[in-house]
């Protein structure tokens, strides 16, 4: 199960999410998204994964979309921070052409 609530405040939104960000559910958080920002003159956005328990790696790969369109992602709990500074530091290579530490595009041992 999934919740995103949408709040507006001045000059930005705020996506809080609840819950599992996997399977289906991702694909309604991105639908939300693209909704609640179509024809909106830009503002800052931030998404609240305060509430989530569990993202799996489409949740990831869209949590990463997001970061790259300009969203900031906030977690709290040692497990979601790590989530958030992973998907935050990948997108950060991949903007500025640095090998990844994986393994994967040369880095890593």
């Amino acid at each position: 199960m999934l919740r995103v609530t949408v709040h507006e405040e001045t000059g930005s939104l705020r996506f809080e999410v609840e819950g599992r960000l996997a399977g289906a559910w991702v694909q309604e958080l991105q639908l939300c998204w693209r909704s609640t920002l179509a024809g909106r003159p830009r503002s800052a956005v931030l998404v609240d994964l305060k509430g989530v328990t569990f993202i799996d790696d489409a949740g990831k790969d869209l949590l990463a979309q997001l970061h790259r369109a300009g969203a900031t992602l906030t977690a709290s709990g040692v497990l979601m921070r790590a989530v958030v500074t992973q998907v935050t530091q990948a997108t950060a290579r991949a903007h500025n052409g640095t090998p990844g530490t994986d393994g994967r595009n040369g880095g890593g041992r």
